[in-house]
């Protein structure tokens, strides 16, 4: 019987952890499930005899490496920042590390380590960062063993609401952290290379600056720039490569209306306001509006924003309740970020028989015998309900066929990685196929037009 050791029992989990005790009669598995509420681990074991619900500090190295010591391998979904710890103490007890989270510096520091020690520090590992990496290395690699030049590469991913539960006019709600969400694009300017020139967006022009996709069988979707594309020139060893850009998914219409609230200054989380519990929402977008003792909230901020009467952004904003004057927010000392959340959440959440989808878009332009091609690869994913959403679906699935592959030696890599190997994502796309992710690659004959070609030759 081998030992799994998950850190953590958060939302994200549910996929992982049906996934994990499906396959634990067979692959003779039994799982030690770690959460500061017993509850909610029992309700996703539900009664089964491969499992074990425990309760202790997951962030006290005193009460967890005694647990690592027994385990074969060890799923960290804590907060990101404690994984680190987490490696060091599998790292010194040569356990077998998995988790979904970006590779940090300091977890990249740990590379020779862990090959000394003989174990794999997996990251990057769910949907994005994870299904995004394999996918788009499968065709990359492909191109590559067939002798073409990678000229573009572009991949975007968004997490949204399904068509059947899309019922209100932003198209959207949500299906991860709202604090992601609200705080989407800040800490720098968005970085990507456009036939080799780089380029930059600040985040106040952010969201001004789109790119339409369409996705068969589901209509058109926007796409603004994730924080930084260059970084995949090296993941993917692309480092010559005339344009690379990587970007997030949401419906048409949405990246304009979620600007009035970018200009308006109601996403900045640097400091707190004055008297904010006394604040309706009424009262927190008229804090960002200029005085004017005759004109009402709504006439300052169409005035401000220089939104038409007949503009139907404008009934995205009504919507939301902004102007909502009844009750007060009651958030002390809060940030505005923190407030636009609280009226966001009010209204965007899902509903229990709601369902969620992913959506992830790539496109390859390459170079064969002096030839332009191009290829499309997209991806849709539809949640199952509110427990097994396809958030959850599309990061624990990933995860959990990781450790079985690792654990019967499928993948036997060793140091810190993320699949970008051909022995990672081969096996793991495959299985990933019996759960209804799906990529349909298209080439483009001919390749659409692009102004490039003399920057290429």
């Amino acid at each position: 019987m081998k030992n799994i050791l998950i850190l953590g029992a958060g939302l994200s989990s549910s996929s992982l952890i049906r996934y994990l005790l499906q396959n634990a009669e067979k692959e003779q598995w039994h799982l030690k499930i770690v959460d500061q509420n017993k509850e909610v681990i029992e309700k996703k074991i539900n009664g089964s005899k491969f499992a074990t619900a425990m309760v202790f500090n997951a962030l006290d190295p005193i009460e967890r490496k005694p647990e690592i010591e027994k385990a074969d391998i060890v799923i960290s979904m804590l907060p990101a920042r404690f994984h680190v710890d987490v490696a060091k103490d599998c790292i010194q007890m040569k356990k077998d590390l998995i988790t979904p989270s970006y590779v940090s510096p300091e977890m990249k520091a740990l590379n020779e380590e862990a090959k000394e020690a003989g174990i794999i520090i997996m990251n990057e590992i769910g949907v994005d960062p994870g299904i995004d990496h394999m996918s788009a290395m499968r065709v990359i690699d492909e191109i590559r063993d067939a002798g073409g030049e990678m000229k573009i590469f572009e991949s975007f991913t968004g997490g949204l609401v399904a068509p059947e539960s899309d019922d209100n006019p932003w198209n959207y709600k949500f299906t991860w952290n709202p604090r992601n969400v609200v705080l989407a694009g800040q800490g720098g300017a968005a970085q990507f290379i456009q036939e080799g020139l780089y380029k930059y967006i600040p985040y106040y022009k952010l969201f001004r600056r789109t790119e339409i996709i369409d996705i068969e069988g589901y209509g058109r979707f926007e796409g603004y720039a994730n924080r930084n594309s260059l970084m995949y020139r090296e993941l993917y060893d692309l480092e010559g490569i005339p344009t690379i850009y990587r970007g997030t998914l949401r419906r048409v219409g949405f990246s304009r209306a979620w600007d009035v609230f970018v200009q308006l200054g109601a996403t900045d989380d640097s400091y707190t306001l004055e008297g904010s519990e006394n604040m309706t929402n009424r009262d927190f977008i008229n804090s960002f509006l200029p005085y004017n003792h005759s004109d009402s909230v709504e006439l300052k901020l169409r005035h401000y924003m220089k939104i038409d009467l007949d503009d139907s952004l404008w009934d995205k904003l009504v919507w939301l309740g902004i102007f909502d004057n009844e009750k007060k927010i009651g958030l002390k000392n809060a940030t505005p970020a923190q407030m636009l959340q609280h009226i966001l959440e009010a209204k965007w959440q899902l509903k229990p028989d709601d369902k969620d989808m992913i959506v992830m878009y790539h496109k390859f332009v390459y170079k064969l015998n002096d030839e332009l091609r191009e290829i499309t690869s997209e991806m849709v994913n539809i949640g199952e309900d509110q427990t097994f959403t396809s958030m959850s679906n599309t990061v624990g699935l990933p995860l959990g066929i990781c450790v079985k592959k690792i654990l019967n030696e499928t993948i036997q890599l060793k140091g810190v990685v993320i699949p970008t190997h051909r022995d990672v994502y081969n096996p793991i796309l495959k299985e990933l196929e019996d759960y209804g992710i799906v990529f349909k690659e298209k080439q483009i004959d001919p390749p659409r037009l692009y102004n490039t070609e003399e920057t290429w030759k």
